[in-house]
């Protein structure tokens, strides 16, 4: 997390909620995550733990598949043309709210009968933690261009090289979960310099609890993928150190943004529609400058989501490898938590941004800003009947926690696709 005091104004970064756990609970032994292990014996009734899966959070890794694949040859725009009865069904959600609500919706239930609407979705939020999105595109791009004709060479490096945090995964108040098998132990932590993940482990971490120094460390081997190309694999540790620290900072800040948003040019997404500027952690910025600023809209985004159905983020493997690490399958927060999607299988990000201004005396606190409160949420939803849609939620509501107003319109949405 970054926080920044000036001129009593508090400017903070935040990410998810740090319980939220993700990818499917038996692909521990395809990917090495440690974390999985300890869910897989929660499931099998060897551990017992107070929080009981939502029974949404039960798929396997083979059950979770690309909705839209039939439609990989369609344009992302035709796909987004409005249908004007469900446009009205979504405004009247919206009736009395000002803009600082923004929505896009697309419901893929019949794949031949596309539905969308959408609401302000040209405006542009703080991304915050969705963010992250654009960093696992940026890793899985870099892993197609070392190895372009194997996906099993790819999850081979992601599963067995292991990178050290250093700086760069410092600081952030949120933890991670690090679980000894051996010892069948859980600690939740911050990250600390000396600690050491897989990439698989370190991406996880990045989506599983939304941890900053994470994301910064996969920004940071993304990098390095791109700079050594076919010779990262091997690269050492002392060879990285050595790179960052004798070139010059404003290459490394050129390479750090377009290793993270030209992936999402080649997507079609302009830069006004979704782009990264800076690193998650003040760690980073030993290294790296900021560049461009970050901004995410609802159209961007759903652009992403609907190309990562077809297969076109990246390829068709890492389309389907990067959703399975958006899968969530512990406690749910904001959007997500709705009891109207318990029994769903949800995959999804969320973030925000708040800022206060505590010179104003007005009230404002943690997701509260009255300055900015951003707070978005993006969700894909798949309902054991196949009732399935594609939702990017973005608000900026001063001096209120946004997380019932997703929680309550996630609902809604869900029972007028529903029925």
């Amino acid at each position: 997390m970054k926080k920044i005091i000036i001129s009593g104004i508090i400017l903070i970064f935040c990410s998810a909620f740090s319980a939220i756990i993700e990818y499917p609970i038996d692909g521990y032994e395809r990917t090495g995550i440690k974390r999985l292990k300890r869910l897989e014996r929660i499931k099998n009734g060897e551990i017992k733990d107070a929080s009981p899966l939502p029974i949404g959070a039960m798929k396997s890794y083979s059950d979770i598949t690309l909705n839209l694949l039939s439609k990989r040859d369609d344009s992302v725009m035709a796909l987004m043309e409005i249908d004007e009865d469900f446009q009205k069904e979504i405004n009247a959600l919206f009736r009395g709210l000002d803009r600082s609500y923004s929505i896009t919706v697309l419901d893929i239930s019949d794949v031949d009968n596309i539905r969308f609407a959408k609401r302000n979705e040209t405006a542009g939020y703080q991304p915050g933690s969705v963010g992250k999105l654009v960093v696992l595109n940026a890793l899985f791009t870099q892993l197609a261009k070392i190895y372009p004709n194997s996906w099993e060479q790819r999850t081979e490096l992601l599963k067995n090289k292991s990178v050290k945090a250093g700086v760069w995964g410092l600081t952030d108040e949120h933890t991670i979960p690090i679980y000894n098998i051996e010892k069948n132990t859980l600690v939740k932590r911050q990250v600390i310099a000396s600690d050491e993940f897989t990439l698989y482990e370190w991406a996880d971490h990045m989506l599983s609890v939304s941890n900053n120094g994470a994301a910064s460390i996969v920004w940071r081997e993304a990098m390095l993928m791109a700079a050594f190309g076919n010779e990262y694999p091997g690269l050492s540790q002392e060879e990285a150190d050595i790179y960052f620290k004798e070139t010059p900072r404003k290459d490394l800040t050129d390479l750090s943004n377009d290793v993270v948003n030209l992936p999402l040019r080649d997507l079609g997404i302009t830069t006004d529609e979704w782009r990264l500027g800076s690193f998650f952690t003040r760690g980073a910025n030993n290294y790296v400058g900021d560049k461009g600023g970050s901004i995410g809209t609802p159209a961007g985004l759903m652009k992403f989501l609907i190309q990562l159905e077809q297969g076109k983020v990246v390829d068709e493997q890492s389309s389907l490898e990067m959703k399975r690490l958006m899968y969530m399958t512990d406690r749910r927060i904001r959007y997500a938590q709705a009891p109207a999607l318990k029994e769903a299988a949800v995959y999804f990000k969320s973030g925000s941004l708040y800022k206060c201004d505590r010179s104003k005396g007005e009230a404002c606190g943690k997701y509260m800003g009255n300055v900015t409160n951003f707070m978005n949420s993006v969700a894909i939803v798949e309902h054991p009947d196949n009732c399935r849609y594609m939702v990017v939620l973005m608000t900026n509501v001063l001096r209120k926690n946004s997380a019932s107003d997703h929680m309550y319109l996630a609902g809604n949405i869900d029972k007028l696709i529903r029925k």
